[in-house]
């Protein structure tokens, strides 16, 4: 009966990677390989290592993890270095002996440099870097990517509160977090959710406060917040006919001085709630209770529903302009735009909103599947490639260079991130610093010692919270 273990890091790899400790050249004795992000549309926002190395990683490789993986690998037809995995035992405990080198966490690098490197520390382990490649691109590619677009969708809007409202102090809680129930899995929803609080504070993904508290030193901080919200079904349960009282349970459940919740309200028809619910039979209850009701369309072309939206409101509940000369809904009501958006509609949206004459601060977005499901490893064109090995105690440099794909061509030698003269991010080789202080990348992880922890706190502030 073959293993039904998930956490054994032997089986946390590709097939293929179990032959390759026979096909490095004799005499190997150190491989070098970097992890950047190719292309894309977004700048990087590093992050997820320290959640991998402390779920991983630091726990030590076990002799029942080496039967199990024997048992496995070599019934699916592959070789097995047994004596290897042994051996790391013997030697080290079980913890790998590799050092990972990183930017820290939270930290904006332009595309095509590199963000972390990996080496083995033992000479007899020179295999044991491109090993770990499945896992450890993957624990870092999505994370940052998620955390990348999310860091562009903020910047978005940013922009169109400096245009439109009288400040940024909403900009935080102004892109929420739908995507759990949209997720391929409850961790990618911890790692996911997780990166996009690198940048807002609104989620309802409750499995990222876990994450928080388990990773990244948040178990006193609540790192997120979400409010009361209707669904179809408590709002249809009511009743067709009475939609009025199911929105009027809403007020009367969670209205209050400064309370916020939130109602779906195209059930039916989204016009008729505004104009003759919202608008009309409950338009006192609205004004007087003393909270904010944010209204929530969940079908429909987003730009022309939100547009239209804010004009009925405007006529119903009235506006005021503020200092950028801007329509502003009262207090008590808002809406939140949580169906079809992704980076690309968030902008045509908060286009045609401004257009209109009203100040994104009406709005907040909300993003699910955009967020994070929508990505995969070619988004940002990750990739993990060695790019230097010592044989025979000489370093020299290895490189990827398709006559088919100039995009794929590597990088060569032992790297470094550095700040150019006009204070640029840049790849370099180690050997052109005039200073190896000047190196970006960091000791994150030695030996199976995690040596940098961050908290969230701390790598917010490092991505421009």
């Amino acid at each position: 009966m073959y293993t039904s273990n998930l956490n054994n890091l032997i089986l946390n790899s590709d097939s293929y990677k179990t032959s390759h400790w026979v096909q490095y050249p004799s005499g190997s004795e150190y491989l070098s390989s970097y992890i950047e992000a190719r292309k894309g549309d977004y700048d990087v926002v590093f992050f997820g290592l320290q959640a991998f190395i402390k779920e991983y990683l630091s726990t030590p490789i076990t002799h029942q993890d080496i039967d199990e993986a024997e048992k496995v690998i070599q019934a699916h037809g592959l070789t097995f270095n047994r004596a290897g995995w042994e051996h790391l035992i013997e030697k080290h405990d079980g913890y790998l002996p590799l050092r990972i080198q990183a930017v820290p966490e939270g930290s904006i690098v332009p595309v095509s440099n590199v963000v972390c490197q990996v080496i083995n520390t033992d000479p007899e382990f020179y295999w044991l870097p491109s090993y770990i490649e499945t896992a450890l691109l993957r624990a870092i590619w999505y994370p940052s990517t998620v955390a990348s677009v999310s860091h562009y969708c903020k910047d978005i809007i940013r922009q169109a509160l400096e245009k439109s409202a009288d400040n940024t102090e909403s900009l935080p809680f102004r892109l929420h977090d739908f995507g759990a129930r949209g997720a391929s899995s409850q961790e990618t929803v911890a790692l996911g959710s997780l990166a996009h609080l690198v940048n807002f504070a609104g989620t309802d993904s409750m499995t990222a406060l876990i994450a928080a508290s388990r990773w990244y030193q948040m178990g006193d901080d609540m790192p997120a917040f979400s409010i009361p919200a209707a669904e179809h079904s408590t709002m249809t349960a009511w009743g067709r006919d009475s939609e009025t009282a199911a929105f009027h349970n809403m007020i009367e459940q969670f209205g209050g001085k400064d309370k916020a919740f939130s109602v779906v309200s195209d059930s039916y028809d989204l016009w008729n709630a505004i104009d003759n619910i919202w608008g009309d039979a409950l338009k006192d209850e609205v004004k007087n209770m003393g909270g904010t009701l944010v209204i929530r369309p969940d079908s429909g072309e987003p730009t022309k529903v939100v547009r239209e939206a804010l004009e009925r409101l405007a006529v119903k509940f009235g506006t005021t302009i503020n200092s950028k000369g801007y329509k502003v809904l009262p207090d008590y009501v808002r809406i939140i735009q949580g169906d079809g958006i992704s980076s690309q509609s968030l902008s045509k949206i908060i286009d045609v909103v401004i257009k209109a004459g009203f100040s994104i601060e009406n709005v907040t977005f909300g993003m699910g599947g955009g967020l994070l499901q929508q990505v995969n490893r070619d988004t940002m064109s990750w990739a993990m490639k060695s790019s230097a090995i010592s044989i025979d105690g000489a370093w020299k440099d290895i490189y990827k260079d398709p006559v088919t794909s100039r995009s794929k061509r590597s990088k060569k030698g032992r790297l470094a991130l550095v700040k150019s003269d006009s204070g640029q991010l840049t790849t370099i080789k180690e050997n052109e610093m005039s200073d190896p202080t000047d190196n970006l990348l960091r000791d994150v992880y030695v030996d199976g010692k995690l040596l940098i922890e961050d908290s969230l706190t701390t790598i917010r502030e490092r991505a421009g919270w």
